[in-house]
């Protein structure tokens, strides 16, 4: 089920975000975070922006999606950011991908003209799902990013709602 966050859910997406800050080039940071610290950066972006969790049957947050404003400037305003983690060993079940969809269709509505995802390029699964959302890719930037001893290529993709 897709709902809008609540300030109880930090604790469980910290601990998604922790797997990938870890595991995985899905994100560059390379230090855990707290749920207090989640909640800290993560607090005001609901009340902008559409923030959603999909939680199972019994009620565990298993992924998350938001938007956040691009860049700061006003000219950038209706130009929103996209984040989308799901819980490991939920991959391959649609919740990513029923996620965005709902994202998409509130930032639609609020008013938001373009949507921007940006991946690292090894990412084939984030790719392959935003582009079948119909996000199309618009740069590349080789090596910008150094993690797990290697660089990193950094992707951009674009939806004009």
């Amino acid at each position: 089920m897709i709902r809008e966050i609540q300030a109880s859910d930090f604790e469980a997406i910290s601990e998604i975000y922790n797997e990938y800050i870890l595991h995985s080039t899905a994100t560059f940071e390379v230090e855990p975070v707290t749920a207090e610290e989640m909640e800290r950066r993560m607090g005001e972006i609901p009340l902008r922006c559409p923030y959603f969790v999909w939680t199972d049957e019994d009620g565990r947050v298993q992924g998350y999606a938001y938007a956040h404003l691009w860049q700061e400037r006003a000219a950038y305003a209706r130009t929103w950011e996209t984040t989308v983690y799901v819980r490991r060993g939920c991959a391959g079940r649609g919740i990513g991908s029923a996620l965005m969809r709902r994202l998409i269709e509130e930032c639609r509505r609020a008013g938001c003209h373009a949507l921007v995802a940006c991946i690292t390029a090894e990412n084939a699964d984030s790719r392959r799902m935003h582009e079948r959302l119909g996000f199309r890719q618009v740069s590349l930037f080789k090596e910008v990013g150094w993690k797990f001893d290697r660089w990193l290529d950094v992707t951009d993709y674009e939806l004009i709602l």
